[in-house]
């Protein structure tokens, strides 16, 4: 059963179909793309055997149980280490098939079995029990184990590893405590400790006192239901549910039921190689929850590797494809070769979007060494008095943090976090504390704590739950929480020491951190009465921080490297155009002038046909057509880039050949923007000119960066641009030098609408004094209101051209004029000239 019986959604770069479960897998991992890395080609076929195995379990070995399970062979090799791949809770064997045969065409043996309680197996949930799941693990083991084509350390111990997502990531840390045959584990997205993450007291209140998150265990409960109630659980399970739920609060045998379904309670078992994939976008299980299984296994003396990525149970997962691949290489290594990476700490970042693709760029930033969650401290005073907040009657209006699913809202640092979207606290009852703003960028990677002074002013005096959330202020801009997670702590009276959510996020430099103390949360259970409560800071803000945190540069895709080199190398032509001697064509009063051009390519399309339109000066001349009307290669062949088959280009009476001095007066911006990702937008702009060659006091640097109003992102890395603050440097390169003609393509792709209209403006002013100004667009309302003349293309011949008042028309739309002139069939289109 599924979240809610039937919520599916699809994230991350892969497409897969991915299963909203509760408490186990947020996002399933489904059959579908190989995303553990197939090979190129056609991948080798994989056999599998469906069987179902006969297990015994309880406490007392007194129930039988049938598993449903599917074994996949290894491809190409007679014997293998095996994979047991487990399930998230709610799902089958079925959601892990897809990994399953990548796994297997990787030369594994891969073992995947329906828990208990779920699809077609038999008996009833457990939560992961020693006495139930467990001892069926076991057996699944002693199964592996007789088969000829896996590996074996031993008679009866197959070598093998466990991984898989939430509830399947703790099946593998509780058989690894129980079987001491498993011989490497690589858990993902899943729990230390049950009853801290259902009832968490960051104030260490105790059993009773924790504060109930109900919204996530209604999920967890309810998904494992068939029909009314909870009957797929045990019935114990179930009672002990239905009354906390009643109560908002654990009872004594409820806190120790789900201890003894805990890895925290058999840690100190742990012994071996172990890598613990977490999410940071993950309000039911958080990274402290790895944290905690981290310290206690290399306590052990066991290897232990954390990665951080951005994902989790509250969806938002751009780099599935990355997670998949370092568990495979765990198991490459630590069951194949006997092996370790020297890493031990990776943290995937979000940068932003590329701007050609659309998609998230993601970094991996790593160490050599785990530093927990206090890593390196930094302290930053707070600002602000004590103030009084208001539990209302009923706990409602509450405050949203985290919703199951909505957390994708924030799962991409900065980028989530400005667009949330959703309303995150309520008038009166919230207090802030703010830092003063940063005077350099500071990157917190951990736990911050805070120390505050609260009072109970209310109805009831027994200490209500409050929660603490960070957010990250912008000079600028609205206030943006730095995770959708908020991290609840009860009213003890007096002084409190409150850890905050661990996280990994990049606070900017004049970014202020804010503190923000809530008393409602729609996540978890709050008292119906009313209440007050005065809450003030003792101390300021520690700030954890990792400077051992290594990012390797991002491989630069073939389109970002390619375009400034070449943009580098026509610069130097020019260069060297410049100080050859003047040519022979002499200079004149007409920027543009375009005879004949035609272009074809290789495969016969004729792009360009018998092209002939000339530019003057002052003009704003918008280059219109649709996609594939032979726009882009026009301006191209503007640009010196390719050569005309025939016709000829001449700006200011000169003809445009590569390299060609006259190039030197030309601006232009075409196919998107070409950037060094690794430099900041400042450094871009000021590498481009500096290659040209000409002197820096005629760049008129100043009003380029006025253009692109792009504030203090100008000294960001550009691969944490979006795609509009990339396009926006683009125009202010093109605009360097204030050349006398200004050649644009789609200049408002990526822009809003405000955007838009400060870049209309732009042009409009940049061609009154006296310059020249060419967009290409497929646009009609932009061409109608911004460009004074129009240039109508389609199938590569131009069908209109003059002035767009004259091509409009009394009282028409250039949008009709436009579909009037090409008709249905642009390739017989009738010219038009006024």
């Amino acid at each position: 059963m599924t979240v809610g019986g039937a919520i599916r959604a699809r994230w991350g770069r892969t497409g897969r179909a991915a299963r909203w479960t509760a408490a186990g897998s947020a996002v399933a991992l489904a059959a579908g793309a190989a995303v553990w890395g197939a090979a190129a080609g056609e991948p080798p076929r994989v056999r599998t055997v469906d069987q179902r195995v006969q297990v015994v379990d309880g406490p007392h070995d007194d129930q039988r149980v049938t598993l449903d399970t599917t074994f996949y062979k290894p491809v190409g090799r007679a014997k293998a280490p095996a994979i047991m791949l487990g399930h998230g809770f709610g799902g089958d064997k079925h959601d892990v098939a897809g990994d399953a045969r990548a796994l297997a065409r990787a030369g594994y043996a891969v073992l995947t079995w329906t828990a208990r309680g779920f699809g077609a197996s038999t008996g009833q949930i457990a939560l992961d029990s020693p006495d139930y799941e467990v001892k069926d693990a076991r057996q699944l083991i002693d199964w592996l184990a007789k088969r000829p084509d896996v590996q074996l350390d031993g008679p009866g111990d197959p070598r093998v590893g466990m991984t898989g997502e939430s509830y399947g990531g703790a099946i593998a840390l509780m058989t690894a405590a129980y079987d001491r045959r498993v011989d490497a584990i690589a858990p993902e997205i899943t729990w230390n400790s049950l009853p801290d993450v259902l009832f968490p007291d960051a104030a260490g209140a105790g059993a009773g006192k924790g504060v109930f998150k109900k919204l996530w265990a209604g999920v967890f409960f309810t998904s494992g239901s068939r029909g009314a109630g909870c009957g797929r659980f045990l019935p114990s399970l179930c009672a002990m549910y239905q009354k906390v739920a009643e109560q908002g609060a654990p009872t004594e045998d409820a806190i120790a039921t789900l201890r003894r379904s805990s890895p925290a309670s058999v840690t100190d078992r742990i012994k071996v190689p172990t890598l613990l994939v977490q999410g940071q976008s993950d309000s039911l299980f958080p990274l402290d929850q790895a944290d905690a299984n981290a310290r206690a296994i290399a306590r052990n003396g066991a290897p232990v590797s954390v990665v951080w990525y951005q994902g989790g149970h509250d969806g938002g997962d751009p780099e599935t494809g990355r997670v998949r691949g370092l568990v495979r290489d765990f198991f490459d290594a630590r069951l194949r070769h006997g092996t370790a990476s020297g890493t031990r700490f990776t943290v995937t970042r979000a940068g932003g979007l590329d701007s050609s693709t659309q998609k998230v760029v993601v970094q991996e930033a790593k160490a050599r060494t785990y530093p927990g969650l206090s890593g390196d401290p930094q302290h930053l005073p707070l600002d602000g008095a004590e103030q009084t907040i208001h539990n209302p009657a009923g706990g409602s209006p509450a405050a949203v943090s985290a919703l199951p699913g909505l957390g994708a809202l924030g799962s991409l640092g900065s980028l989530g976090a400005a667009g949330g979207g959703l309303p995150a606290d309520m008038p009166g009852q919230t207090a802030t504390f703010d830092t003063r703003p940063l005077d350099h960028s500071l990157r917190l990677t951990g736990a911050a704590t805070v120390r505050l002074h609260v009072a109970e002013n209310g109805a009831t005096g027994e200490g209500g739950p409050l929660f603490a959330k960070l957010y990250d202020v912008p000079p600028d801009g609205p206030a943006a929480p730095a995770r959708r997670i908020a991290a609840p702590f009860r009213v003890t009276g007096g002084d409190v020491t409150v850890t905050l959510p661990a996280m990994d996020h990049r606070f900017d430099r004049g970014h202020r951190l804010r503190l923000v103390i809530a008393t409602t949360d729609m996540g978890f259970a709050t008292p119906p009465q009313p209440a007050a409560y005065q809450v003030r800071a003792v101390s300021g803000l520690t700030v954890p921080t990792d400077p051992s945190l290594v990012t390797a540069p991002a491989p630069i895709p073939t389109w970002v490297w390619i375009l400034p080199l070449a943009g580098l190398a026509v610069a130097a032509a020019l260069l060297l155009g410049v100080r050859r001697a003047r040519p022979r064509e002499r200079d004149t009063d007409v920027p543009l002038e375009i005879t004949g051009l035609t272009k074809a390519y290789r495969n016969g399309h004729l792009a360009v046909a018998d092209l002939s339109f000339r530019v003057e000066k002052g003009q704003v001349l918008g280059l219109l057509g649709p996609n594939g009307a032979g726009k882009t290669t026009t301006l191209r062949m503007l640009m010196g880039l390719i050569h005309p088959d025939a016709g000829e280009i001449r700006i200011f009476g000169h003809r445009v050949t590569p390299g060609a001095p006259v190039l030197a007066r030309l601006g232009s911006f075409v196919e998107g923007p070409g950037f060094l990702p690794h430099l900041s937008g400042r450094d871009n702009l000021d590498l481009y000119w500096r290659a040209t060659g000409r002197p820096a006091d005629e760049a008129h640097m100043d009003e380029a960066l006025a253009i692109a109003g792009l504030g203090p992102a100008l000294d960001r890395a550009v691969r944490t641009y979006s795609q509009g603050m990339r396009q926006r440097l683009a125009i202010a390169q093109a605009m360097l030098g204030l050349p006398d003609l200004l050649v644009l393509d789609e200049p408002t792709n990526g822009l809003d609408p405000p955007q838009i209209r400060e870049m209309r403006e732009v042009l409009v002013r940049y061609a009154a004094a006296g310059r020249t100004v060419i967009v290409s667009s497929h646009l009609l309302a932009e061409v109608e209101q911004t460009c004074t003349h129009a240039v109508v293309m389609a199938g590569g011949r131009r069908v209109a051209a003059g002035p767009v008042a004259d091509i409009v028309g009394s009282g028409r739309r250039l949008e009709d004029a436009f579909l009037e002139i090409i008709g249905e069939n642009p390739m017989t289109a009738r010219e038009t000239t006024t």
